[in-house]
């Protein structure tokens, strides 16, 4: 499984920006994806996740109402939308994908920079 994310740039608070992971396969409708991020000097944390069937998604309390995951099987890739940003949402951004069956997420893209101004 290969992960390349996309999308991440400066934004004022308030903007809005849509990252993209795009997978390679079939990893979509196999794999459960999600969105994580870290930013410096903190851990990595985890920010939404959409199920291999496309019907759950779960995101962390921090970014709901603001952040939205979504799949197109067709494109094998994976968005996350983010909306009304803050500056605490300044972070490397990573898309992962996991087996349903495991809790460990195996599959990591290189991460894609999101920097949110005041």
């Amino acid at each position: 499984v290969q992960l390349q994310a996309s999308g991440g740039g400066l934004v004022q608070a308030g903007g809005s920006l849509r990252l993209s992971c795009a997978a390679s396969g079939r990893t979509l409708s196999t794999y459960i994806m999600g969105w994580f991020r870290q930013a410096a000097g903190k851990e990595r944390e985890f920010v939404a996740a959409i199920s291999n069937s496309g019907r759950t998604r779960y995101s962390a309390d921090s970014v709901k109402g603001r952040f939205t995951i979504s799949g197109d099987n067709a494109k094998n890739t994976v968005y996350l939308q983010m909306n009304s940003l803050k500056p605490e949402d300044t972070a490397v951004y990573y898309c992962a994908a996991r087996k349903p069956e495991l809790t460990n997420y195996d599959y990591w893209g290189q991460g894609t920079l999101v920097t949110v101004s005041s």
